[in-house]
């Protein structure tokens, strides 16, 4: 592993670095637009396999889509929403999302869950999700049985719709 600070706007400079040889590169330019293109048509054009790189915009986002970039990313803006769904939901810790309507989360769980088994919630009939995991004070059950119980405190990783998770967890009085 070897960390390089240099100029990367220059041709030279990347086949110095040997990046033809890299398995990915991730192109992170914030703020110079133009940098960030340019180096990521360059990256392309030498033969670079896997190339993600941050945008500012959509239309940022657009050109380097047209490029050929593989994988396209926000971070400020996914951060962003990431911390204003904590703000609307607390219940919510944590979340992955999978597809816009379509995520992992992990949540409190409601006072209702208490001294329930998963079988007796039957969460998957009545909202249309499952749990994954349940989190209890620092130990994870990552396989949890229909018969296992939800204890005061206890978190829940579950999958389902988004709407739907979101919803739940605003029930709580917490």
């Amino acid at each position: 592993t070897q960390a390089v600070q240099t100029d990367i706007t220059e041709e030279r400079v990347l086949k110095e670095l040997g990046v033809k040889n890299f398995d990915a590169a991730i192109v992170s330019i914030g703020t110079d637009l133009e940098a960030s293109i340019l180096v990521t048509m360059m990256l392309k054009e030498m033969g670079l396999k896997y190339i993600i790189a941050k945008a500012q915009n959509n239309l940022h986002a657009k050109v380097l889509k047209k490029i050929g970039v593989d994988k396209v990313v926000f971070p400020e803006r996914d951060m962003g929403a990431r911390i204003a769904r904590r703000l609307i939901t607390p219940n919510i810790k944590d979340y992955v999302e999978l597809e816009p309507d379509y995520n992992i989360m992990e949540i409190e769980a409601l006072p209702e869950f208490v001294d329930n088994s998963l079988s007796e919630l039957d969460l998957r009939n009545k909202y249309g999700i499952n749990v994954l995991a349940i989190k209890r004070d620092n130990s994870f059950n990552i396989s949890p049985q229909a018969k296992d119980v939800i204890k005061k405190d206890d978190f829940l990783i579950v999958i389902g719709e988004t709407k739907i998770i979101t919803k739940l967890a605003g029930k709580s009085d917490k």
